[in-house]
């Protein structure tokens, strides 16, 4: 290998720990995100009249209008959608980084060597994956919830600021 090859190899290699690292808690966080869909979906379930986070919001505010309302449900919203989006591309990291050794050590011979990087490599994407799908699977569900929510305040707020006709 020449300098800049090197260089560069040296370079990847600092970041594979701390790849590692946030991709444990990108999965620990997507768990813990987990409990919390199952215990606001039993919720739905045995007590339908529960007041949701935008209502709870445009109580807070008074009169709110639609686009903070949006604001609002963007931000219900942020740490799924981040999680779903970063987390395979932080789990292809995760696997390139130890490929380059798995290779350098299947050239020397050295076949446990590549199993270990191999099993670093594999183990990475995998919980990438399962932090990516669960934090999808709980965006996809709270958004339409939140979207069910907002058209049901607006309504609300539509039939309010609109004066009825009165009866002759």
């Amino acid at each position: 290998m020449n300098q800049l090859e090197q260089w560069l190899y040296s370079i990847t290699g600092i970041f594979l720990t701390p790849v590692l690292l946030v991709l444990i808690l990108m999965f620990v966080y997507a768990l813990f995100m987990l409990g919390q869909f199952l215990m606001e979906y039993v919720q739905r379930r045995t007590r339908p009249e529960r007041t949701g986070p935008l209502e709870r919001v445009a109580r807070h505010h008074g009169r709110i209008d639609q686009e903070q309302l949006e604001l609002a449900l963007l931000k219900q919203t942020e740490w799924p959608r981040l999680i779903n989006r970063i987390a395979p591309m932080l789990g292809l990291i995760a696997t390139m980084i130890p490929m380059g050794p798995a290779l350098m050590a299947v050239a020397a011979g050295n076949t446990l060597s590549m199993a270990d990087n191999l099993v670093v490599a594999f183990s990475a994407v995998i919980i990438a994956l399962l932090a990516a799908s669960v934090s999808y699977w709980i965006l996809s569900v709270r958004k339409r919830w939140l979207l069910e929510e907002l058209h049901q305040l607006l309504s609300q707020q539509e039939a309010a600021s609109v004066p009825l006709k009165e009866a002759a």
